[in-house]
């Protein structure tokens, strides 16, 4: 049986989003990691979609930089357990259902991605560039993934308590120059 989302790099899925640009010069080392690790989570636990919960699991798991940007330790290992339970409790109802927030209208050309996951990609990517960065990092989807409260990313921090208005004021600091 073929899995339902191809075994493919970020850079290999579609090769370019709908503005025309290559994914891998899009994503920081932070980010190319994240999404590599989103679509094997993604394919481990037969979904049919990279959503932004997969994302925000992986991200936590291999950027220092969005881990201290959600919070003191004993949160983010509250939002990793809620993560954790998603094959095994919570988040069984996400199973064989497409993330769709109702916020963002679908971005085509994101191939295997849920429409709010390819937007949050796609406004970390737009963060980066607002910066004059030319590739976005794992704090640019951070805060792209804490903006919509109405993905299952947003359900898990809400229930682990993490407020997203203080998240994104982390983030907004924490590229700030400093003197």
């Amino acid at each position: 049986m073929q899995p339902r989302i191809p075994r493919q790099s970020a850079g290999e899925q579609g090769g370019r989003w709908p503005d025309g640009t290559d994914l891998e010069d899009r994503f920081g080392a932070e980010l190319a990691s994240a999404v590599s690790g989103a679509r094997r989570r993604a394919v481990r636990d037969g979904d049919r979609q990279i959503d932004t919960a997969h994302l925000l699991h992986s991200l936590l798991e291999c950027d220092g930089d969005s881990r201290e940007l959600l919070g003191d330790g004993p949160r983010v290992v509250r939002v990793l357990g809620y993560l954790v339970q998603r094959s095994i409790g919570y988040g069984l109802r996400w199973q064989n259902s497409v993330e769709d927030s109702g916020a963002v209208p679908v971005v085509t050309g994101a191939a295997g991605f849920s429409p709010p996951a390819a937007a949050a990609i796609e406004d970390a990517c737009a963060r980066a560039a607002r910066r004059g960065v030319v590739r976005a990092g794992g704090p640019d989807l951070l805060a792209a993934l804490v903006a919509d409260p109405r993905t299952r990313a947003a359900e898990v921090l809400a229930r682990a308590a993490v407020e997203p208005h203080t998240v994104l004021a982390r983030v907004e600091s924490h590229f700030e120059p400093t003197l």
